[in-house]
């Protein structure tokens, strides 16, 4: 089955690299296998048992047992880590969060190892922002985790019901959204850096619009996760793969609750 997403492209055929590599088995010192041969041949007594093939009900459930993760991390790290240390903390959490992010999403294997790692990871990074937060408005923690899931719950039911579609315009579209929106934020943080106000993240009505865009684009992603999932389930790819697609939602789910905090932030007034 063909595909206009790359990510799932790439994981078909490392799918299908991995069903014909299945059917060799390993010879003698580490030597190349011979070809699997039919039950009931000779010199073969019995041919290896396929793996399981990803279903939504997988995607649900390790989608749901990372959140746990990340729930419990970000819990830790509120608890644990000193105000005095909440700013080298938040730098280091994002720096490694972000390596193990770019690393599973460009591998051409499922990690669940590394998925479970980001989930620490970022998890102790979202505890930190939503502490340094929460310290200053309080209840807005309460506020952007009821909209992230009230979000992602609306996408749900808009994708199931057709409402909205993944076509190939719009995925191509989103990507390149994203590749913008990303760029812009980089740029913006290397010049707060330096000293430099772009009016995007101070809170001024330009800041205020800028946010409301990421929030829909943040949104609008589930879509492409919801497509990922469903599409791998139709091209049959192994069970492990759903941690991937699992890892796809998360990503989707953290983007738009930071977003969110910060949207919100912008309208709580001065104590």
């Amino acid at each position: 089955m063909k595909t206009s997403n790359p990510v799932l492209a790439r994981l078909g055929q490392a799918a299908e690299r991995e069903r014909s590599a299945g059917y060799a088995q390993p010879g003698p010192y580490g030597q190349p296998g011979i070809p699997q041969q039919y039950p009931g041949q000779p010199g073969y007594p019995a041919a290896p048992v396929a793996a399981g093939t990803m279903s939504i009900d997988d995607v649900v459930v390790k989608t749901v047992a990372l959140l746990g993760i990340l729930g419990v991390s970000a819990a830790a790290a509120w608890v644990l880590v000193p105000d005095a240390l909440l700013g080298p903390a938040w730098i280091g959490a994002a720096i490694v969060g972000l390596v193990l992010g770019l690393i599973i999403s460009f591998s051409r294997m499922a990690n669940p190892a590394l998925v479970i790692a980001y989930a620490v990871v970022e998890g102790a990074f979202v505890g930190l922002v939503s502490k340094a937060f929460e310290s200053l408005y309080e209840g807005i923690v309460l506020q952007a985790v009821v909209a992230t899931f009230g979000v992602f719950f609306l996408m749900a039911m808009l994708y199931k019901a057709r409402v909205i579609r993944a076509t190939p315009k719009f995925v191509k579209g989103m990507i390149a959204v994203m590749a913008g929106l990303f760029g812009v934020m980089l740029i913006n943080l290397v010049l707060a850096l330096f000293g430099i106000n772009t009016g995007l993240r101070d809170g001024s009505p330009l800041a205020i619009g800028f946010s409301l865009v990421v929030v829909v684009v943040a949104a609008l992603s589930f879509v492409l996760s919801f497509h990922e999932v469903e599409q791998g389930v139709r091209m049959g790819l192994p069970q492990r793969y759903s941690w991937v697609a699992a890892f796809g939602i998360l990503v989707s789910l953290v983007w738009l609750y930071l977003e969110l905090l910060r949207l919100i932030s912008y309208f709580q007034g001065d104590d």
